[in-house]
């Protein structure tokens, strides 16, 4: 009897640990099998387009240099196009991550939140009256945008005794986006000008951006990025609620304030460089949260890899279905969340996070 009680807790003391690094062999497994699949739809979106490329001309383009006419199209037009991709796709979907995080609400997203909304009705007032058109300005104005309609939604969402839930949450960054929308409408109709220079940005495209963009936007969602990582733990701490994150010894304050400076540096750089997306911070946390449960110290490094893949598939899709020409990126994404925000919302217990 004795040598059985002895036993037992021996047995479960050995399970639980290599149950946990199963788990993680898991997860890391995974990780690779993201990567994998990145890489692959980084090809693609390279070799896909009005004039199709096979993969080993690709190849031997991005490993030989510009030695034929493929070679220029490549590394002039598609490369850059791509790496944007992964950079903008990577930025949305941490932003939804933090965005989802931050105020235990599923719902969160950049677009759907305001946060878009606000960068992009901010580059419209810098078009129309200072007469900007260097994205250098717009990345400044994008960020004040971004940060105004952020405070502007959590205020408006949390009035009231019940303060700032989901649902209201929701409610407050749809009617703040369809105000801000009317507004970016009323100044480009009545602006040929401010028009010309914002209908093709304004609906999200990762074509006719110039390869300069790439370096000017990067440093800022690189530093959005290394935020998002290094506050991960603190996420999670913050996930069981104010109170028990405060227990547990987490700055919950900062925690919030460095969460806010790092949506609004990666959603005020990816909306400035390629227009407002939706849907891509909504959409990734979740696609994420099948593999990784609510762990942010896995959640972000996932949601870095799986977000350029569906951005860039949306990309490679809208080129497909419209050759010769394409659709640009930000309608196919559209129609790729909108059923995933439709499912949560018809959820009757709003998952936590």
């Amino acid at each position: 009897m004795s040598a059985g009680l002895d036993t037992a807790p021996a047995t479960g003391g050995t399970t639980a640990p290599a149950a946990r690094r199963g788990v993680t062999a898991a997860r890391l497994l995974g990780l690779v099998v993201a990567g994998g699949l990145l890489l692959l739809v980084v090809l693609l979106s390279i070799a896909v387009g009005a004039k199709p490329i096979p993969l080993s001309g690709v190849i031997h383009a991005l490993t030989h240099g510009e030695g034929s006419v493929d070679g220029v199209v490549i590394l002039d037009l598609r490369l850059p196009r791509t790496v944007l991709g992964v950079a903008v796709g990577a930025a949305l979907a941490v932003a939804g991550v933090l965005m989802q995080a931050l105020t235990r609400n599923p719902l969160a997203d950049p677009g759907i939140l305001g946060v878009n909304a606000g960068a992009a009705v901010a580059v419209v007032f810098a078009i129309w009256i200072w007469r900007f058109s260097d994205l250098t300005d717009y990345v400044w104005f994008a960020f004040l945008g971004a940060g105004a309609a952020s405070v502007l939604v959590y205020l408006l969402g949390s009035r009231g005794r019940s303060g700032a839930t989901p649902v209201r949450l929701a409610l407050a960054g749809t009617a703040v986006s369809a105000v801000l929308g009317a507004v970016i409408s009323f100044i480009t109709l009545l602006n040929p000008r401010v028009f010309d220079q914002f209908r093709f940005w304004g609906v999200g495209a990762l074509s006719g951006v110039d390869a300069d963009v790439i370096w000017q936007v990067l440093p800022f969602l690189v530093l959005g990025t290394v935020l998002a990582l290094g506050m991960s733990g603190s996420l999670n701490a913050l996930a069981l609620g104010d109170e028990t994150a405060r227990a547990l010894g987490s700055n919950v304050g900062l925690t919030r304030a460095l969460g806010a400076v790092a949506v609004t540096l990666l959603c005020g750089a990816a909306t400035a460089a390629v227009g407002p997306i939706g849907f891509v911070g909504l959409t990734v946390p979740h696609m994420a949260r099948v593999v990784t449960g609510p762990d942010h110290r896995w959640l972000v490094p996932y949601s870095i890899l799986l977000g350029p893949i569906l951005l860039l598939g949306s990309d490679i899709v809208g080129r497909v279905i419209a050759r010769p020409g394409e659709i640009q990126v930000g309608i196919i994404t559209a129609f790729v969340g909108a059923p995933v925000f439709i499912a949560l919302v018809r959820r009757r217990r709003i998952p936590e996070l």
